[in-house]
């Protein structure tokens, strides 16, 4: 399952194994074979660089590994394509930029971090629900706070993104803690 087959009709990763491995008596396919022969030639290749990569520099392969498994994760957290709110033209953006701008938005609110942000379709046209997760401070009534990031998210949803958001779901997780009141005998941390 997954594994190229070359034009002979022979799994890439079958061939590759039994010359890795040297078998004791070569595969009279593979000798004969030009798809065979090509392939074990071009992974020999690889798999030579690979191993002076690894005796070169092992740290600077692991940052190698880092920045392409970053890029890799990247790609997987796009979600799925959002339609925007002009079905004439067919534009579409991914889900967790739209969730990125969204969140901004609602971080603008004072007293408020948004935890998650989630959009999905709401039937077959473009609209989009919301549902947002966020942690708010009480020095203020929640019900006016939430309704602030709920305008918040509409607003950019629309100014910004052009997506038609039918609803935002807000429930809020956490409590955010109050900072002290600064004296005047205490430092700012820079004078400002």
């Amino acid at each position: 399952m997954g594994d190229e087959v070359l034009p002979c009709g022979r799994p890439l990763s079958g061939v590759w194994e039994r010359v890795r491995d040297a078998a004791p008596t070569a595969d009279p396919h593979t000798v004969s074979c030009p798809h065979c022969r090509e392939a074990v030639e071009g992974l020999a290749t690889v798999n030579a660089a690979t191993q002076a990569l690894r005796a070169e520099d092992p740290t600077g392969l692991q940052a190698l590994t880092d920045r392409v498994m970053n890029v890799v994760r990247a790609e997987i957290r796009l979600g799925r394509l959002l339609p925007l709110a002009d079905p004439d033209r067919e534009l579409r953006i991914a889900e967790s930029a739209a969730a990125k701008v969204l969140r901004q938005a609602a971080d603008t609110v004072p007293g408020v971090r948004v935890a998650t942000c989630r959009l999905v379709l709401a039937g077959e046209g473009t609209d989009v629900r919301v549902t947002m997760e966020l942690t708010a401070a009480l020095d203020r009534p929640l019900p006016d706070r939430v309704d602030q990031v709920r305008q918040a998210v509409l607003h950019s949803a629309g100014r910004d993104l052009g997506l038609a958001v039918t609803t935002v779901h807000i429930v809020v997780v956490d409590v955010l803690e109050p900072w002290p009141p600064l004296s005047p005998n205490r430092p700012t941390g820079g004078g400002t």
